[in-house]
């Protein structure tokens, strides 16, 4: 027997406490944070046994998306569906208070440094709020080879060896797996590969008051997986994609996804035709029709459009701005 037919689905966020987390992600997502804590992330599309979205609403509502791609994995995939066993991609807030550690995450090449079941990360971020001593630290100085970075781990000078800027609401920074990095005070959104391995190099001194401890190091992991010749990463510059009906920037392409922006308040198109792809609302709210009902979101809302539903109208109400994600592009032989 068949199950509910498939639509644009909303799923609840999943808060979780982090020592240099804040409060400011209560303003952007309307489910109400844990009382009292520190909450650093808000997974918002996951497909990880340890923390599985379950579906916000709707006839699916209280399914998980891992069960929905167990059971109609081309129905939500389409195309890509038997290259992946999961959702390829795990989607973030994040409200970074006090500094992010300092760390890198392994490319797919390193193979013996990731867990069974996991991948390299690829990761992206999309600045939705800053405070007065915002900074985003990406790559490496240019002198910086790995004995002097060990030396300054030593030490504890690893910030005066990477490469940083004051970043501005809007900027989109794209960070390859093997890029040394670390945030401080800012809200981003966030994607990346559905993957959990970090390894950290310097925490800035901080004690994890529910612990009392200072957080472990990975420094042998993280120095052989280290892409050097990384060099200095900054702000991407976007790049116009469509203006009609409204403007659509594209903002990041890789093997891995790709982010697009688009704000206005006049109708358009959302997702693509036989393609999953995820609705990001960063600012207003509105509504996605499909098989002739609508669907409303807001700010902070995060929607699947498996790719048995396609291309949606999408209708604001007043001005909005949207991210739309795109999945891994996969060759066909």
């Amino acid at each position: 027997m068949e199950g509910p037919p498939f639509y644009p689905m909303r799923f609840e966020p999943i808060y979780q406490y982090r020592l240099w987390g804040g409060r400011r992600l209560a303003s952007l997502l309307s489910t109400p944070l844990p009382d009292g804590e520190s909450v650093g992330e808000a997974w918002v599309l996951s497909d990880r046994e340890d923390h599985a979205s379950i579906v916000a609403d709707g006839p699916l509502k209280g399914r998980t998306l891992g069960h929905l791609l167990e059971e109609e994995p081309e129905h939500v995939l389409g195309k890509i569906a038997g290259h992946y066993t999961r959702f390829p991609l795990l989607l973030k807030f994040l409200d970074v208070s006090k500094e992010l550690s300092v760390q890198v995450h392994p490319s797919d090449a390193y193979k013996e440094l990731i867990p069974a079941g996991d991948t390299g990360k690829t990761e992206a971020w999309v600045v939705l709020g800053d405070g007065p001593d915002a900074r985003i630290y990406a790559g490496l100085k240019p002198e910086t080879t790995a004995d002097v970075l060990r030396q300054a781990i030593s030490n504890g000078t690893v910030a005066s060896h990477l490469a940083s800027f004051a970043p501005r609401i809007g900027d989109a920074v794209f960070i390859r797996a093997g890029t040394v990095h670390s945030l401080r005070n800012v809200v981003v959104f966030e994607v990346q590969e559905n993957s959990d391995v970090t390894f950290r190099l310097y925490d800035w001194d901080h004690i994890d008051p529910k612990t009392g401890q200072r957080r472990p190091l990975q420094t042998d992991q993280a120095m052989a997986c280290i892409n050097f010749s990384q060099g200095v990463i900054g702000p991407v510059t976007p790049q116009v994609h469509e203006t009609k009906p409204l403007p659509w920037e594209k903002l990041i392409h890789c093997d891995h996804f790709g982010v697009w922006r688009v704000s206005g308040e006049f109708p358009f198109v959302a997702g693509a035709t036989g393609e999953c792809r995820v609705m990001v609302c960063i600012e207003g709210r509105g509504e996605l029709e499909h098989a002739g009902a609508n669907y409303p979101f807001a700010t902070g809302d995060v929607v699947l459009l498996p790719a048995v539903v396609g291309a949606c109208r999408c209708r604001p109400n007043g001005t909005v701005t949207l991210l739309e994600i795109s999945l891994p592009e996969i060759s066909q032989p």
